[in-house]
């Protein structure tokens, strides 16, 4: 009888730490994104649109496809703070942009704001109001 329960014991362990492993794996393949949020001068709510955000090489000539990796959030009008998130690119440059645009519903550009990417590091992006 001990040893069924031996094995029983045995076989419960590695199944929970098989579960843990694989948590912690889903864990760290999510940690790897981009995650940031984006915010509006002055520390007022985002105004109502569509933020567009993307990361961007500016070292790599004009009219060449120049967006690594992209993301849509919207803003209802009402909150400071927007959070973000989206996969990093598969080949990294150290002169990544990550750009953020708000874009009313008829493409209107708002705001734009940008900072470096830097693997790793959380990203925080202030808005600041389109001039035309």
């Amino acid at each position: 009888m001990t040893d069924h329960c031996t094995n029983r014991r045995t076989i419960l362990i590695a199944a929970g730490a098989a579960a843990a492993a694989a948590v912690a794996d889903t864990a760290l393949a999510q940690s790897t994104n981009i995650r940031g949020i984006v915010n509006y001068e002055g520390g007022t709510a985002v105004p109502e649109g569509q933020i567009a955000i993307y990361l961007e090489d500016p070292a790599l000539p004009n009219g060449t496809q120049n967006r690594a990796a992209e993301t849509h959030v919207k803003s209802d009008g009402g909150a400071r703070t927007i959070a973000f998130s989206f996969p990093p690119p598969e080949s990294s440059s150290p002169t990544l942009q990550i750009i953020a645009r708000l874009e009313r519903k008829d493409g209107w550009l708002l705001a734009r704001g940008s900072a470096q990417y830097e693997a790793g590091a959380p990203v925080s992006i202030t808005l600041n109001t389109a001039m035309y």
